[in-house]
């Protein structure tokens, strides 16, 4: 192992009650949808590529409105998270910083253009990653994003750690060892190595 790359929804931290608040009003504004999401739900599609998530949310409306209003639910949730961040879970800011010291660490998501910079820069790990890509950037699935920042990093034996049956299966189309962070929001019956919580990354990366 030469380098460690990690989800952030479900594996970083919890943002769904600050998702679910700024999303919410996004759909209110910009929409007549009898529409409330709960973080509960919405952490259920956390994952999810932006399209698939347009389409679980929004079936009643055309394709293009669909990704219109999701547009603008991402934009009213990346000023939001600037003073309504998501939370760590327990152990992440001093392993990630202990992990830095021995490997070169990324991000990898499904996620919009600007929510890792977020995420980073609300929670003061900015400087303890080298390099990030997600799906706003590369319109291609988690696996091609994965490999796309292996390649542009020339990493040899990097890990993806991730708490979701499509973080796994994004590992396998991208040939990389996946971790199972199993505090997160999904499941991963047959998961070959895992943590229970994120601090043991000290012990799986030793």
């Amino acid at each position: 192992m030469d380098s460690i790359i990690f989800d952030v929804d479900g594996t970083i931290w919890d943002s769904s009650i600050s998702v679910a608040d700024s999303w919410n009003q996004a759909i209110k504004e910009n929409s007549d949808l009898d529409l409330s999401l709960d973080p509960v739900s919405l952490s259920r599609l956390f994952g999810k590529t932006m399209t698939e998530i347009a389409d679980a949310l929004f079936p009643d409306l055309a394709p293009d409105r669909r990704m219109r209003l999701l547009e603008a639910c991402f934009e009213a949730e990346n000023r939001y998270l600037e003073d309504h961040p998501g939370i760590l879970y327990e152990g992440v800011a001093e392993t990630i910083k202990e992990l830095s010291g021995r490997y070169p660490l990324y991000i990898v998501s499904n996620c919009q253009c600007g929510y890792i910079e977020v995420m980073l820069r609300t929670t003061g790990l900015t400087p303890y990653i080298k390099d990030h890509l997600c799906f706003g950037e590369t319109q291609v699935c988690k696996g091609e994003t994965i490999r796309m920042l292996v390649e542009r990093n020339a990493l040899k034996s990097p890990v993806y750690v991730g708490d979701t049956q499509g973080d796994a299966d994004a590992c396998r189309l991208a040939g990389v060892p996946f971790i199972y962070a199993e505090y997160g929001f999904g499941d991963v019956p047959n998961a070959k190595a895992r943590i229970r919580k994120f601090s043991d990354l000290n012990l799986i990366c030793a």
